[in-house]
Formats: C-alpha cells, sequence, structure tokens
C-alpha cells in the first residue's frame, strides 16, 4: 500500500467541490429557476452559449477530478479525510468566487434581477464562507488525525 498522498487527494477533491458547485449553480439557478445566466450583459442568445460554455468547463472539470480520483485510488494513495476537506474547500471556493468576483467585481450577471439583491448576495457569500470553514476544519482536523504523535 503506497503513503497516502495528501495534499493530491485535497486539491483532486477541490476540483470535484468547485465542480459539483458549478453544476449546482447551472442547474438550479441557471435552468429551473432561470433567474440568470452566467453572462447576463447582452442578448438572450450569448446568455444561453455562456451557460453552454460553464456547463461544459464543469464537466471537464468533473470528468478529469474522477479521473485523478481513480489514479489516486488505483495507487492506493487516497486520503479520505483530506479528500471530504479538499471537497468542502472546492465548494466553499466556487460559490464565494462567483459571489464576489463573478457577481460583483466582474458584474457579469446577478442571482436574480427586479429585486433587492443585497438578502441574496449575503446569503449567497454566506454560504460560501460556511463551507470555506467547514472544510477548513476538516482539513485541521485530518492534519491532526494523521500526523504521527509525539512521544
Amino acid at each position: 500500500m503506497s503513503e497516502p498522498a495528501r495534499p493530491r487527494s485535497m486539491a483532486v477533491w477541490a476540483l470535484i467541490g468547485a465542480a459539483v458547485m458549478a453544476a449546482v449553480d447551472e442547474i438550479v439557478f441557471h435552468q429551473i429557476l432561470g433567474w440568470h445566466h452566467f453572462y447576463d450583459r447582452s442578448s438572450g442568445a450569448v446568455g444561453l452559449l455562456s451557460d453552454g460554455l460553464l456547463h461544459t468547463a464543469e464537466l471537464l472539470a468533473l470528468v478529469a477530478g474522477l479521473f485523478l480520483h481513480a489514479d489516486l485510488r488505483r495507487r492506493r494513495a487516497l486520503a479520505p479525510a483530506h479528500a471530504r476537506a479538499g471537497f468542502f474547500l472546492g465548494l466553499g471556493a466556487f460559490q464565494l468566487f462567483d459571489g464576489v468576483v463573478d457577481h460583483k467585481l466582474l458584474r457579469l450577471h446577478q442571482i436574480r434581477y427586479g429585486v433587492d439583491v443585497t438578502p441574496y448576495d449575503w446569503a449567497w457569500n454566506a454560504a460560501g464562507v460556511l463551507l470555506l470553514l467547514a472544510g477548513a476544519a476538516l482539513a485541521v482536523r485530518a492534519g491532526r488525525t494523521t500526523v504521527p504523535s509525539a512521544r
């Protein structure tokens, strides 16, 4: 059995987590609720194209992450506790990046239109922060449980 690849397990699952959160965003907010497109500063056709490109990137990231996960499993180097931490870090990183960079700095889109977006922004970014904090707590816990005790 190989030595677990702790940083790689965390990175691979952070990629998967970001892809999963992108999928949730795309499916729920872009398709089911129809609140926005990835790029809303042009025509509806361009918005739909941008959603397709986001969906393509999310699927490619998910497939790549799963192949990397399979490689870790094949080499018996998967560190499950670090992978769980990475998953939550990826979820939170995507959520917060989307909320701060895409929504506010670049203004590619807003969460919703025709309403006061303040509560939506707070909820969106707070969810990202909570996911990041959960990932950080899991990472600290994983680091403590895998470090040999000093005697």
